[in-house]
C-alpha cells in the first residue's frame, strides 16, 4: 500500500473533489501524507479557470512529476494536451470521473498512465472523506452547469449540469453534522439552477437542510444571477432562517448590458441590482459577493465605466476582480484581444474603487455585539463568521469550532477585528 500526497486549487468544489478523493484513497488501504517528499505518489486536484491559476497548475505539475502523478479536476479534462506537454506520464483523473480513483492510482504505481476523463454516474453525495476544515463539511449539491459563457472553460470541464437527488444531499448535510461539522457549505459549478433537471430548486434545498434539527449555519455558495427570475421570491424566504448566512456570492462580471450579451450570461445588470435590492430591503445587514471580469474582448471604456458605476451604485462587500485572459477551447478566445496595458490601467481604477467600498462597508460594522463562530485557521490566527458570513478576526485566544459574543472594534478592507465580550 502506497504513501499519497493530495493538494486542491480552486473552487470550494474542488476541495470537496479532493477530500473525497482522500476519502477513497484511505479506503483502498493506502495512507496520506503532508508532504511530497514523503510520497509515493502525488495527486494535484487542478483549477483552469484563468490564465494565472492554469501556470500555478504547469509549475506544480512539472514540481511533482518526480514521482508517480495524477493529475486530476478541472484542468486535464479541459485541456489534456497541455497537462501531457508538461508530464507525458501522469495519469489523468476528470472532474466527475471519481469513480475511478484507485484504479487510476493502481496503475500510476505500476508505472501505467490512465486516462479516465469520461464522466461517471457516480454520485458525489455519500462518498467517503477526509475533511481538509474538521468543523466545514463542503457538499456538492450537483455538477456541471446549464450556461454557455464565451469566456469560461468551467463548462469544457463539467459539462451539462446533474442535480444530485434533494433526499440523498439532505441526508449527506446530516452525516456531516453528526461527525462534528458547525458549518456546511453547499456548493456546485452553479448553485442558481440546482434541480432544474430533476424537479427541484435551490430554495426547496435549504428549506429541507434547515429542518435538520441540530446547531449548525449553512453557506449557500455561488449562484449566476440568470436563474435568480425563477427562484428569486422563494430563495429569499429560505433565508428567513437563523441558521442561513445573509450571504450571497452572485457574480455579476460587468456592468455593462451589451458586455453581458457578449458574454452569454444570460442575465442583465438589472437582475442583479434587483436581487441586491431585495435582500437589503428584506435583511438589512446582508453580504453581498460578486465577480468582475476586466478587459473582456468586446468591453469598451463606455462599457468600462457602466461597471465602475454599477460597482457604486450596489456597493458590494466582496469583489472578485479578474483581468480577462483568454482560455483555449472558448468562444471569447478567438476574438480581437484588448491591450494589455489598458486591461491594467481599468484593473487599477476597479481595484482601488473596491477597496474604498469594502472599508466603508466594513466601518459600518464597528460597535455591533453579537455572535460568532469562529472556522478557519489560517496563518494570522483564527477566523471566524457572523451571521452575515463577514470574516472576524480577534486577539483573544479561541478554539476553532466555538461560538462567542464578540464586539467589533475596528475593521480592515478585508475583515473585522474584534475582542471577545462575554
Amino acid at each position: 500500500m502506497a504513501k499519497i500526497f493530495v493538494e486542491a486549487y480552486g473552487c470550494s468544489a474542488s476541495f470537496a473533489d479532493s477530500e473525497m478523493i482522500s476519502g477513497l484513497i484511505l479506503n483502498g488501504g493506502h495512507t496520506l501524507v503532508d508532504n511530497s517528499s514523503e510520497s509515493d505518489l502525488n495527486i494535484i486536484v487542478t483549477c483552469s479557470v484563468k490564465d494565472v491559476t492554469a501556470n500555478k497548475m504547469i509549475h506544480r505539475i512539472k514540481s511533482l512529476k518526480s514521482k508517480p502523478l495524477v493529475v486530476a479536476g478541472c484542468f486535464p479534462k479541459a485541456e489534456q494536451k497541455t497537462v501531457e506537454k508538461f508530464a507525458e506520464n501522469a495519469s489523468l483523473l476528470g472532474p466527475n470521473s471519481l469513480g475511478k480513483t484507485l484504479q487510476v492510482i493502481d496503475s500510476a504505481l505500476n508505472g501505467k498512465k490512465q486516462i479516465s476523463l469520461e464522466d461517471s454516474d457516480l454520485s458525489k453525495v455519500g462518498l467517503p472523506k477526509v475533511r481538509l476544515n474538521l468543523v466545514v463539511g463542503i457538499v456538492e449539491i450537483a455538477s456541471g452547469c446549464m450556461s454557455e459563457c464565451t469566456f469560461c472553460q468551467t463548462k469544457l470541464s463539467k459539462g451539462d449540469l446533474s442535480s444530485y437527488r434533494l433526499g440523498d444531499i439532505v441526508r449527506q448535510v446530516q452525516t456531516e453534522i453528526n461527525e462534528g461539522c458547525k458549518e456546511i457549505w453547499l456548493t456546485s459549478t452553479d448553485n442558481g439552477c440546482y434541480g432544474f433537471d430533476i424537479g427541484t430548486d435551490l430554495p426547496s434545498l435549504v428549506n429541507a437542510v434547515v429542518e435538520i434539527p441540530d446547531n449548525f449555519m449553512i453557506r449557500v455558495g455561488m449562484m449566476n444571477p440568470m436563474y435568480m427570475p425563477r427562484i428569486k421570491e422563494e430563495l429569499i424566504e429560505s433565508f428567513d432562517n437563523d441558521k442561513v448566512f445573509k450571504f450571497l456570492h452572485i457574480p455579476v462580471q460587468s456592468g455593462s448590458n451589451k458586455v453581458l450579451h457578449d458574454m452569454k450570461r444570460g442575465h442583465t445588470v438589472g437582475t442583479f441590482k434587483e436581487i441586491v435590492k431585495k435582500v437589503k430591503e428584506r435583511f438589512g445587514d446582508f453580504t453581498i459577493s460578486t465577480d468582475v471580469i476586466i478587459g473582456f474582448p468586446s468591453e469598451t471604456e463606455e462599457d468600462f465605466q457602466k461597471t465602475v458605476n454599477l460597482l457604486s451604485e450596489t456597493r458590494p462587500d466582496m469583489v472578485n476582480l479578474s483581468k480577462y485572459s483568454a482560455r483555449p477551447g472558448t468562444e471569447a478566445a478567438k476574438w480581437k484581444q484588448i491591450d494589455v496595458t489598458e486591461v491594467k490601467r481599468r484593473s487599477k481604477i476597479i481595484f482601488g474603487q473596491i477597496n474604498k467600498i469594502s472599508l466603508e462597508n466594513n466601518k459600518k460594522w464597528i460597535g455591533w455585539i453579537g455572535k460568532v463562530l469562529f472556522d478557519e485557521k489560517i496563518d494570522e490566527g483564527i477566523k471566524g463568521r457572523n451571521f452575515a458570513y463577514k470574516p472576524i478576526f480577534v486577539q483573544n485566544e479561541v478554539n476553532i469550532g466555538q461560538s462567542h459574543t464578540v464586539e467589533i472594534t475596528d475593521v480592515t478592507v478585508n475583515s473585522l477585528l474584534g475582542k471577545i465580550a462575554s
